[in-house]
């Protein structure tokens, strides 16, 4: 059954077309992700739906009049007010997200809340509110594990309708049997989930490409019959003038070549009508996906510890957020800050740049430059353009930033615009070129992947990957994490401390402490079975790429089934 129409929107701000002719159909129950390039309109898009902006043309047709919208922002904020309006069911969603005893927190408490708590008492509110349309634009920022893994099976049991923006892709490969992508202001619509969605988009464009090829050579041979049939005119309609001609063993006439012209013309005409055809109504060559080129320049080799802690510590009032904790990380290694919302990962983060104050002894190499990206992207004047920016450093610098953003594609028109009128997306991909185009031993990113589109994210994770210097890594991607990091400064039990390899280890060795029922294998049951969703995943992705008469697809099949049967045992 129908739920929503939406027919032809069209949205602009100022110049910059955003949504030319938006059109798709939402049924009831429906899970639909959206995903498209930053600044593509996907916030915008929802914003219409949800009835916050208007848009200059097209209409929305509701089938239901009674529909009830719980909207996620991306970018929640909370006053000591919210003490005030706590309720049951609001205290015990929170309670399960790991946002305990609200009910016991003072008015400064809310003032220190983290990126990810935020999320969760946005989330609370709106389970509490028992909405029957859900619009979530990228739920998953800052979300712990704990938090991405509640929410992916809140929504499994959920029976209204989901429309979500995340670049979250396990996320989605867990949420949703549908894709929307917005593209060049339209819509392109895909059955399935992303991972389909990336392998039935790359089959798209390779078939529109080869139809393509095939025309561009049709019209190339139309070109070159249309020559030849020109030349082969021009020399019938010199014959035709002359008084007698020579044709074998018989002598011709004017009349004759007068004929044969006409027919050439008549040829030439028809082809060149064929030719214009083609280049007016033919299939156009399709656009390559953007890609983004990330260069880390040359870091140096300075010495082996890049920093130390000695028995540090840090509260605020009465709040541990953690104490008794010494670790260290050494050059070139690569750190993932590991644990849930509000243990104080961004507070170390910016005790390590001077930027907060902490008891104990905390070393950091002054001979170690430091990159940092943090996870506000509200950090920069909303009056002041991108170019103004610029102006801040050296030409050279200017030059080097121009064609970084423009890899980007942040183009001049963009970088004329102030702050305030980019998106989420595109702000955080001008910090990151700032970032990108200095000589950083030490790389701080805090969530570095909030608000970038998939492309970026994914061109960002392959940097990464070939970056010679030492990275310290606070993400909510389970993904990147894995792939980046090797080591992890784990967050528990108010504790900080170093944990000799990365996230799959982890969740293998250590329990993360949920109060959920515990397994023999030391796993909690919810652990076992996301690490479980997790190899499915990626096992159905290998399956898809291999020919099923080969070894290796077989060996993967048998373990699929496997796979399944486990992750049965896990079902309540």
């Amino acid at each position: 059954m129908l739920l929503l129409q939406c027919r032809n929107i069209k949205k602009d701000f100022g110049i910059h077309h955003v949504l030319k002719s938006a059109t798709f159909d939402l049924e009831e129950g429906e899970r639909v992700g959206l995903v498209g390039k930053n600044g593509a309109g996907k916030t915008t898009l929802v914003n219409i739906i949800a009835g916050t902006i208007q848009p200059d043309a097209g209409e929305l047709i509701w089938h239901r009049k009674d529909v009830r919208i719980g909207y996620l922002r991306q970018s929640v904020y909370y006053t000591a007010d919210i003490l005030n309006e706590l309720n049951k069911e609001f205290l015990h969603i929170s309670s399960e997200l790991g946002v305990s005893k609200v009910y016991k927190w003072q008015a400064e408490r809310i003032e220190f809340l983290s990126g990810g708590e935020r999320t969760k008492l946005a989330l609370a509110h709106i389970w509490s509110s028992n909405p029957s349309f859900l619009i979530l634009d990228e739920p998953t920022n800052h979300l712990d594990l704990q938090g991405v893994q509640w929410l992916i099976d809140e929504l499994k049991k959920y029976q209204g309708t989901i429309l979500v923006i995340s670049h979250d892709r396990y996320f989605l490969d867990q949420t949703v049997d549908r894709i929307i992508e917005i593209d060049g202001g339209t819509i392109e619509e895909y059955r399935g989930n992303y991972t389909f969605y990336r392998k039935e988009k790359r089959k798209r464009y390779e078939s529109q490409l080869h139809a393509y090829m095939i025309q561009e050579k049709t019209m190339k041979e139309l070109e070159s019959n249309i020559r030849q049939l020109k030349e082969w005119s021009r020399k019938a309609h010199r014959d035709s003038t002359k008084k007698r001609v020579k044709t074998g063993n018989k002598m011709g006439t004017k009349e004759y070549y007068r004929v044969k012209a006409k027919k050439m013309d008549k040829q030439v005409k028809s082809k060149i009508k064929r030719l214009e055809k083609l280049k007016k109504e033919g299939i156009k060559r399709p656009d390559e996906e953007p890609e983004v080129f990330f260069a880390f320049n040359h870091v140096g080799t300075y010495g082996k510890r890049v920093l130390e802690a000695s028995n540090i510590r840090k509260c605020f009032g009465s709040r541990v957020l953690f104490e008794k904790s010494s670790f260290y990380i050494n050059r070139g290694e690569r750190v993932g800050i590991f644990g849930p919302n509000g243990c104080g990962k961004t507070t170390l983060v910016k005790a390590l740049l001077g930027r907060e104050s902490i008891e104990g002894s905390l070393f950091v190499s002054p001979s170690v430059s430091i990159g940092y990206i943090s996870q506000d992207i509200l950090d920069l004047e909303r009056d002041e353009r991108a170019l103004d920016l610029l102006s801040k450093v050296s030409r050279k610098e200017q030059g080097r930033i121009r064609t970084m953003l423009a890899n980007l594609g942040l183009n001049e028109t963009l970088l004329n615009k102030p702050l305030k009128c980019l998106s989420a997306g595109e702000r955080t991909k001008l910090k990151l070129a700032d970032l990108l185009i200095r000589e950083y031993e030490l790389l701080i990113l805090d969530e570095p992947t909030n608000h970038l589109d998939l492309y970026t994210m994914e061109q960002l994770e392959e940097a990464l990957e070939q970056y010679e210097g030492t990275i310290l890594l606070i993400t909510h991607d389970r993904y990147m994490l894995e792939k980046i990091c090797n080591k992890l400064l784990v967050f528990e039990n108010n504790q900080v401390y170093r944990f000799e390899s990365g996230l799959a280890d982890y969740l293998k060795k250590e329990s993360i402490k949920d109060n959920a029922e515990t397994r023999d294998n030391g796993l909690t049951r919810e652990e076992a079975r996301m690490i479980i969703e997790n190899r499915i995943t990626e096992v159905l992705g290998r399956l898809s790429e291999l020919e099923p008469d080969t070894p290796e697809y077989q060996e993967l099949d048998a373990e699929f089934k496997e796979l399944i049967e486990e992750r049965n045992n896990y079902r309540d």
